[in-house]
């Protein structure tokens, strides 16, 4: 969002002033995001780093990109980096109903939580339990790169990345600080500032958020406690950013229902109000140098140390006859990660063809560490156990990488390859060990082509490479196993993107064809989950549109049609499409602010979003109906008081909370929340 300031402009001229002088005003526009890695403009991104390592213009990178801007994060007021994906094309926030412990999303079909989530272009290393949170008020944009990334970012799923854009320090003082109520309960504080030092050469950014809220489920909680400094010194050759977080969330152990049969969720609540707590805690350290070697050649290092610590009390019913009876699980992880990305950037020139070229090594190290306790007695009992050690592991991810990115005229093209050697430590809960080595390579060529009109057409061709850890079973229904192949997958895809210039509008449409081999996923066809492989197609057509406009509109628009089949699975899904994929998914947003008149300073909002049918099993034998969902949202500048701004969002207005299935498993989705703020800019 943005605010405006006038501004005292006055020409030196030759002559003494005089009273009849006149007085120009001119505006100065105050903008909460930085634009250092990422510039964007109300609801479109113009250059983005997050495709291509490279300060790049949107508009002509050879694949699907999404970003969703801090104007829009503001506007919608998500709580989860889940909600926040709710407006993008092909990514699926829907798969689990209402549950605020995980961010778990597919992008074109494909899960991506676990590693395809990014922040500030390294890594997030997630694990089963232990997911990295993002918090929406810290962060100043998400880039969503659709397709295989590995040929730049390493290990990562074939449906593409999400990467996450710290809120970074400004050259320019601001400062807002905000109260927030809502459903449930809620209650939150925040602020957040930044501007110059004493020294020009250094600024500063410092957030904070304090919430405690509760959920329509009983011992259910949302409590979090967020603090985010960032220190940045720019002596126009070398520029170093520090960028930290210290997090602790509070939410329910489970967010599940009962479910009595196959494709039937009940009203009956899984979690114990009195045994329910997810506790986690995460820290983050890191630092972006960029020295300009000569007016040709930068260097880049990006490093990042985190630290999540997730506590899990949960519980659940299973029949006893013809009763149901309890349990409680206790389920501890931690994990510790150190990634450092270094590369070294030319800008040069071969007769007529302009390159930036960017080549590259990372390494990133991750230790993990579960312990899990289940108890049949009661809470208490489970609660005065300790918990046993369950598995760990300790990864080492090796990659060297080079990317060419080339102008010829109108014509651009990108070029990119890698090599990943990923070597893992398994350890057993008897602390026995066993050592997996995985190499493999990716890559990426893409071409794209603009006309004076602002049409661009592009076409790409891009893989990705991943490992799996541990063993997998064929057939489940035997003990037979081997180690996991590394999952692999390669896309085509072919687009048009219209961004005429002098408009603030981004139009992507775009093919997309992905062939993913030995893809893992957990069977509990014969009772225990036993983990399989298996080969998945994923086909369809994203149609995406953004823009903000001086008359005072902003929307975002998405519709996304695809049908993700299974080419090679257990017996009898040969040929089914995998289950919690919808067909057809549609979402627009749009948002007026009032500029003259009596309502000069409101502004209003409203979005639908439309989740097709799908199936809720791989044996296609549940069918998930259609959802929609209306969302909306009201703002109001103070004229009485400038920088002040009241909000008001409503997420599903009408209250729609059916069910949906995945993997033979059903969920309940939320029911109607809302918020309101007030916050002040100065």
């Amino acid at each position: 969002m943005r605010r405006s300031l006038p501004f005292l402009l006055m020409a030196s001229v030759a002559m003494p002033a005089s009273a009849q002088d006149s007085i120009v005003l001119d505006t100065v526009v105050l903008e909460a995001e930085s634009d250092d890695t990422l510039t964007q403009s109300g609801y479109v991104a113009t250059v983005s780093r997050q495709a291509t390592k490279l300060d790049t213009p949107v508009a002509e990178i050879p694949q699907a990109v999404t970003v969703v801007t801090q104007d829009q994060i503001e506007d919608q007021r998500p709580r989860t980096l889940n909600e926040t994906l709710n407006y993008t094309a092909s990514a699926n926030s829907n798969n689990y109903g209402f549950d605020t412990r995980f961010d778990a999303f597919t992008l074109r079909g494909f899960p991506a939580y676990y590693n395809g989530v990014f922040r500030d272009g390294l890594r997030v290393f997630n694990s089963p339990t232990a997911i990295y949170k993002a918090e929406p008020y810290g962060t100043e944009g998400i880039a969503i790169l659709k397709g295989p990334a590995s040929s730049l970012y390493g290990v990562s799923g074939p449906g593409g990345i999400v990467n996450i854009v710290t809120k970074r320090p400004l050259d320019r003082p601001y400062r807002e600080i905000e109260a927030a109520t809502g459903a449930n309960d809620r209650a939150q504080l925040a602020f957040d500032l930044s501007g110059p030092m004493r020294d020009d050469r250094f600024s500063y950014r410092l957030t904070a958020l304090h919430r405690n809220a509760n959920t329509d489920l009983p011992g259910y909680a949302d409590d979090k406690t967020y603090l985010a400094p960032a220190l940045r010194y720019d002596d126009g050759v070398t520029k170093v950013t520090v960028l930290a977080e210290l997090s602790e969330t509070l939410t329910g152990g489970t967010a599940a229902f009962f479910n009595p049969a196959l494709g039937e969720v009940s009203d009956l609540y899984e979690g114990d109000p009195d045994y329910n707590d997810f506790r986690q805690q995460q820290w983050r350290l890191g630092y972006e140098v960029e020295h300009r070697l000569t007016d040709a050649i930068t260097l880049r290092q990006n490093a990042r140390i985190t630290h999540v610590d997730a506590d899990l009390e949960y519980s659940g019913h299973y029949p006893a006859g013809a009763t149901l009876a309890r349990y409680w699980g206790h389920y501890l992880e931690e994990v510790d990660s150190t990634s450092v990305d270094t590369a070294l950037q030319w800008n040069g020139q071969t007769g007529a063809v302009t390159h930036e070229v960017l080549a590259g090594i990372d390494v990133t190290r991750a230790d993990y560490e579960a312990r899990s306790l289940l108890d049949y007695v009661s809470a208490a009992s489970a609660d005065a156990q300790d918990v046993p050690f369950a598995n760990g592991q300790d990864t080492v991810q090796k990659g060297i990488y080079l990317h060419d990115q080339m102008s010829w005229g109108r014509l651009s093209g990108f070029a990119s390859v890698r090599f990943d050697r990923v070597d893992t430590t398994s350890i057993a809960s008897d602390r026995t060990r066993t050592t997996q080595d995985d190499s493999g390579r990716s890559g990426r060529i893409g071409a794209s082509y603009r006309w004076d009109s602002g049409l661009v057409a592009y076409g790409n061709l891009s893989t990705s490479f991943a490992p799996n850890i541990g063993v997998v079973y064929d057939d489940v229904t035997t003990d037979v196993t081997r180690p996991a192949n590394p999952t692999r997958s390669t896309q085509c895809e072919i687009g048009l993107k219209y961004a005429p210039d002098d408009t603030n509008l981004l139009v992507t449409a775009s093919l997309f064809d992905i062939d993913q081999r030995d893809g893992v996923v957990y069977d509990a066809s014969t009772g225990p989950n036993k983990q399989r492989q298996l080969d998945l197609n994923s086909r369809g057509i994203e149609l995406e549109a953004a823009a903000s406009w001086d008359n005072g509109w902003s929307t975002v628009a998405s519709y996304t049609h695809m049908r993700l089949k299974i080419e090679e699975g257990a017996a009898g899904t040969d040929g089914n499409e995998l289950s919690g994929t919808p067909n057809d998914v549609l979402s627009l947003w749009g948002k007026y602010d009032f500029k003259d008149g009596r309502a000069a300073g409101l502004g209003l909002g409203a979005g639908i979003r439309y989740v097709g049918e799908s199936y809720g099993d791989d044996l296609n034998t549940i069918r998930n109906d259609d959802r929609v969902f209306v969302d909306l949202a009201a703002t109001w500048d103070v004229p009485q008081a400038p920088g002040v701004q009241a909000q008001l969002n409503v997420k599903n207005v009408f209250d729609s909370e059916k069910q949906t299935c995945t993997s033979a498993f059903c969920y309940r989705d939320e029911g109607r929340t809302w918020t309101a703020s007030l916050r002040k800019r100065f």
